[in-house]
């Protein structure tokens, strides 16, 4: 053991400030490690690796979250961390760098090291991820003469500066394995070749420069462009996407990657949750491995939370991505489980899949036997996958005439080409139902006694048109915002003769997310983008007076546009407009050269509402005559901390849009009020059989997109209350806000013959009651479990017996167990429990 500085750099008026802080954290001394690759697989110290790796993006969760995050990863069988890096948080105005707190990489990365992981490094420095203008900072955008991600030297100045910043840091740290660290991958630029064609030639004389510009920065260790099928050498092509079976690199000594398996997919604000089935996503890794891979890259290992204002255009603040580790890190089961069987799998026949002969034999209409010998020592390993989306089938091997029975969608793995190991659609794993109880406290209070007090967004100077700023034309938001804040006011009036002094319309075409309009300081109406969708017309009758009248709007953005070719150049906001006046008679009266003042976010942001300081004690607060469904409000109340150990959250039920706060830490944005689409498609069973896409699988619809919102326990105190601060943009009834806490709350087992299967609780919670128990053919699934044809009688007494009182049990699935099934030969015996905790 070595002690070790954990160096946070810090930007104190635009000086970096590096920081020494010695901590006794235990890092593994070790040696010089030599990452090279071939047609077949990653070579590490000379042996041809299989390898599994998980994102986990280091400020989608927090330092303390860390350690518990990898070491569930590692027990699950993964080898490598992989995590982007993002601009955006760390060069925060251009040359002033923040790597402190939760934007410490290196701490990150360190803390991986000390697991005994490797680490794959994502730079980019676009990321996509979902994130906020893709992770470039806004201020990119502003420098004169750029262009973003194109042969444009101004970017690429801006671009090779932030990656030679992180490379030397890391180098600094002795990060790359070369030096001893856990780096042993490096990723330049992201998922280019899928946008490229727009860019034209200065699109391809890009990606040759980032080539030879990461190859300089002289790391030691493999670089990868993902998909990008012209990848110069020595970069490596590699695959994205939700199967990558069929996938080979454009050159045949690199070997066969997938950077990024999509476990899931992500929310958005109006959408429903989407759901990718265990079984699926296994025949997937299987056949990417049956088909000559050697790397595999789960994206999202856990997806975590985006907090503050990180997440891109209408995505949520929950960053779940359906993956093995909740949002919260609790073990998404059975995903985790049964992948984690798979990896083991894998592994287990590393030298064969790595160093051995291989070839494929078609057996019929999508069903395919590949078998991997070594001759070396005598090794084999065969896949037998049936892709077929209806038929399971029985297949018998000419080689052994053994007979395997491999389900529709899946594939089977046999040792030595014999012996049946693991099947994708065989689950033999818990599935964990995850609840939510009202949070208790020391003094065993729940949190539907909360007080609230509050007070509104001081909004009298923008309601009279007071801005700092004023031009004659309608500015464009993020170039005027530089994304310091969602909002940006444009302010203006209009004479209005006395003929016209009647009732009009407000007609505005905007290109932002959301828009409020006040007309003589009365909010006259508000509206939002549907379906994802930047951009649309405000149209609302209003009343004008003689003489000047005041207009005044406030655009909000909800994260910016993050993927596309030229997506930087997409306009937010109300630029340009038109903003124009519908009067009598038809005539349209256009204000969008009018003089228009402007102001940058809300007054209690420069204010700072969301921390509890002193100036912001409780007679600048009233408790009286609590507002409900009141836009532009602020709301504060205090709360113990929960007990125990498992994840909080908070239910915003009742609320309508706006961002929270737990002890001046943000925990995002919220919008419950906005309902996922009650025609998107949901149903309670899913089908795992045939080729996935986000709009399979669907549950939610009709409810909010996102109704509980994460508190990580490091923002809590332990000894002394809590404050939550709600900015409410468009009204809401705080009246309804509780804190909860996740934990499993139903417990189902399914293990076939021969199988054991394991079922545990959480938090110290024990089984106390068994709701289903059969070995035999029980049919359906877990929370819908019904008896079958046969079982046997004794079943649910020998699992009570097993299980009640405990917080773990463990059962054999066979008839030695049970007794017996009276099951036909031709029956596939299974044991389903379905316990209470």
């Amino acid at each position: 053991m070595r002690r070790s500085c954990n160096r946070e750099i810090v930007v104190v008026l635009g000086v970096a400030l590096v920081c020494c802080f010695w901590s006794w954290l235990p890092v593994l001394e070790v040696e010089a490690t030599q990452v090279t690759y071939d047609g077949r697989a990653i070579i590490i110290d000379g042996i041809r690796r299989v390898l599994f790796s998980g994102a986990i993006h280091y400020p989608r969760s927090t330092p303390e979250m860390w350690p518990d995050l990898i070491q569930k990863a590692k027990d699950g069988g993964i080898d490598v961390i992989e995590t982007y890096v993002f601009w955006d948080l760390h060069e925060i105005r251009r040359r002033q760098y923040d790597f402190s707190g939760g934007k410490g990489f290196i701490k990150f990365l360190k803390t991986v090291q000390n697991a005994g992981l490797y680490a794959f490094l994502r730079i980019g420095p676009y990321v996509c991820a979902e994130w906020n203008y893709g992770g470039f900072p806004v201020w990119l955008h502003n420098l004169p003469g750029i262009q973003l991600r194109t042969n444009n030297q101004v970017y690429k100045e801006e671009m090779q500066n932030f990656t030679t910043l992180i490379v030397d840091m890391c180098k600094r740290e002795n990060l790359f394995a070369p030096q001893g660290g856990p780096i042993i991958l490096a990723q330049i630029e992201n998922e280019y070749g899928n946008i490229m064609g727009p860019y034209r030639e200065a699109g391809k004389e890009y990606i040759k420069w980032c080539a030879k510009m990461a190859t300089a920065q002289n790391i030691g260790v493999p670089w990868i462009m993902c998909k990008q099928s012209d990848a110069p050498y020595p970069m490596i092509n590699t695959c994205n996407g939700f199967y990558c079976d069929g996938f080979k690199p454009n050159n045949p000594n690199s070997p066969i990657m997938w950077t990024e398996s999509w476990i899931g997919w992500f929310k958005t604000w109006g959408g429903a949750d989407p759901h990718r089935a265990t079984e699926d996503v296994a025949f997937s890794i299987a056949r990417f491995f049956q088909f000559g891979g050697v790397f595999h890259n789960y994206y999202m290992y856990h997806g975590g939370t985006n907090f503050g204002r990180t997440p891109g255009g209408y995505i949520t603040t929950s960053y779940d991505y359906d993956a093995l580790l909740d949002e919260y890190g609790n073990l998404n089961q059975p995903k985790w489980g049964h992948l984690t069987q798979l990896h083991a799998v894998i592994k287990s026949a590393q030298s064969v899949l790595t160093y051995g002969t291989y070839s494929t034999k078609l057996l019929g209409a999508g069903l395919e036997l590949t078998t991997y010998v070594n001759n070396g020592t005598g090794e084999s390993i065969c896949f037998l996958s049936n892709a077929n989306t209806v038929n399971d089938t029985n297949i018998v091997l000419q080689s052994n005439g053994n007979d395997y029975f491999v389900p529709a969608w899946s594939a089977t793995i046999l040792a030595n080409c014999s012996k049946e190991v693991y099947n994708t659609a065989k689950v033999n794993t818990q599935t964990s139902l995850m609840t939510k109880k009202p949070a208790t406290t020391d003094q065993s209070e729940h949190n539907h006694q909360l007080k609230w007090v509050w007070k509104p967004e001081p909004v009298r100077d923008v309601l009279k048109g007071w801005g700092p700023l004023k031009v004659k034309k309608l500015l464009e938001q993020k170039s005027t915002t530089i994304d310091v804040s969602d909002y940006l006011w444009y302010m203006t009036s209009v004479l209005v003769a006395k003929k016209d002094a009647k009732k009009a319309i407000l007609r505005v075409n905007t290109t932002g997310h959301v828009l409020h309009a006040f007309v003589n300081r009365r909010l006259v109406g508000s509206q939002w983008g549907q379906g994802g969708n930047y951009g649309f017309v405000f149209e609302r009758p209003i009343m004008l007076k003689p003489g000047q009248n005041q207009i005044t709007l406030l655009s909000a953005t909800v994260g910016l546009q993050n993927y596309g070719p030229f997506f930087d150049l997409t306009p937010t906001g109300i630029a340009g407009g038109p903003v124009q006046l519908v009067l009598s008679g038809n005539v349209t009266k256009d204000l969008s050269s009018n003089q228009w003042y402007y102001k940058i976010g809300l007054n209690g942001e420069l204010m700072q509402f969301y921390k509890d300081i002193k100036i912001h004690h409780h007679k600048y607060w009233r408790s009286k005559k609590l507002p409900i469904n009141r836009p532009m409000t602020w709301y504060k109340t205090t709360f113990k901390t929960p007990l125990g150990t498992d994840a909080v959250v908070v239910d915003m039920v009742g609320m309508g849009k706006g961002h929270a706060w737990v002890n001046g830490e943000s925990i995002g944005r919220f919008w419950p009020a906005f309902l996922a689409d009650k025609k998107a498609g949901c149903n309670d069973t899913c089908d795992y059989r045939g080729t996935y896409d986000p709009t399979k699988c669907l549950t939610n619809c009709g409810n909010p997109s996102q109704r509980w919102y994460h508190i990580p326990r490091s923002f809590l105190m332990k000894n002394r209350s809590n404050t939550l601060i709600l900015f409410e943009e468009i009204g809401g009834n705080p009246s309804q806000v509780s804190f909860q806490t996740v934990t499993v709350g139903t417990a189902c087992g399914n293990a076939y013959e021969g199988n054991t299967l394991q079922l545990s609780c959480q938090g110290g919670r024990k089984f106390t009651a068994i709701q289903f128990a059969s070995f035999g053919d029980p049919q359906g699934s877990c929370g819908m479990f019904r008896k079958g044809t046969c079982e046997s009688a004794n079943t649910l007494n020998v699992v009570r017996k097993a299980c009640l009182g405990q917080e773990r049990c463990k059962i054999t699935s066979s008839e030695a167990t049970f007794g017996s099934s009276k099951c036909n030969g031709n029956i596939t015996r299974r044991l389903a429990v379905q316990a209470i905790c």
